[in-house]
């Protein structure tokens, strides 16, 4: 049992924005990760998960997610077998003093909308770049934090309230919430054969590996096995062709290279060099 500060609740971690997690001081290892973490009155609040640490061990900073984000997840998985988050198919980002002012906004609050993602639902609903959300479904979005946690709460399909700020005016809009979809290739060899025949587990770049990369489109590595592994593919690359075509989701990639015949020459981006990879699929 461990004991230990909240100092802070709604943190988004890096990897990880959907979960507002809870931030304390509680010594958390490998090992007793999962533990509950309890308030004074003796009541679980959370489930403690993970740590900041440069060497594996607990170093004074951990995270747990809230009890009442691990009900809904098992609610789910004992109704449906799975957990679906919603979407709007938004970037959004903090609005500090300076953004505050220039948007006219009397303190700095709400979640910035940086981009839309065309036809996505916020697109629908008529959200636009540089509102900045500061109500959802009845509730103030006080950070941009808080913002992806809300919408991945919400059923996809269920309508939610929204109030911006527009140019200094108020206005209230509607969101048809839509469905997080799962962007991974699975590897493991239980998979179907076109799904694993490359060897990788990848996903869509997000906006700001987009913006560092320069790279608008491809996937990133996250592990590779197989094929890939031995033709030198590494975590972190970025694939941005198969065999000359070049790759915009997780779908085409799988399609290529179920089609493809015993070799494939996949293009990949490494830090800033551009290389061909031939890939022997056997």
């Amino acid at each position: 049992m461990t004991a230990g500060i909240v100092s802070a609740k709604a943190r988004a971690l890096p990897d990880e924005n959907l979960v507002p997690f809870i931030q304390t001081d509680v010594a958390v290892n490998p090992g007793n990760s999962g533990g509950p973490l309890f308030n004074m009155k003796g009541e679980v609040i959370g489930i403690n998960s993970q740590i900041f640490s440069e060497t594996g061990g607990y170093q004074g900073l951990s995270f747990a997610v809230p009890v009442e984000v691990a009900a809904k997840v098992q609610d789910q998985l004992v109704a449906h077998g799975k957990v679906t988050r919603g979407r709007m198919g938004v970037t959004i980002q903090n609005v500090n003093q300076a953004l505050a002012e220039s948007f006219g906004l009397s303190k700095p609050e709400g979640a910035l909308v940086s981009s839309v993602e065309k036809g996505s639902p916020a697109e629908k609903a008529g959200i636009e770049p540089g509102d900045v959300i500061i109500k959802f479904d009845g509730k103030e979005v006080a950070d941009s934090a808080q913002l992806p946690a809300r919408v991945a709460e919400m059923k996809p399909g269920a309508t939610a309230r929204l109030e911006i700020i527009r140019k200094g005016s108020t206005k209230e809009l509607s969101v048809t919430v839509g469905e997080m979809k799962d962007s991974k290739i699975a590897s493991a060899s239980g998979a179907p054969q076109e799904q694993g025949r490359l060897g990788v587990a990848v996903r869509p770049l997000n906006p700001d590996e987009q913006r560092q990369s320069g790279v608008k489109e491809g996937l990133v590595v996250e592990d590779a096995s197989g094929p890939a592994a031995r033709a030198g593919i590494q975590t972190g690359d970025v694939i941005l062709s198969v065999n000359g075509t070049p790759i915009r989701s997780v779908d085409q990639l799988r399609s290529l290279v179920s089609k493809a015949g015993k070799q494939v020459a996949i293009l990949v981006q490494r830090e800033d060099a551009r290389i061909f990879v031939p890939v022997d699929l056997g």
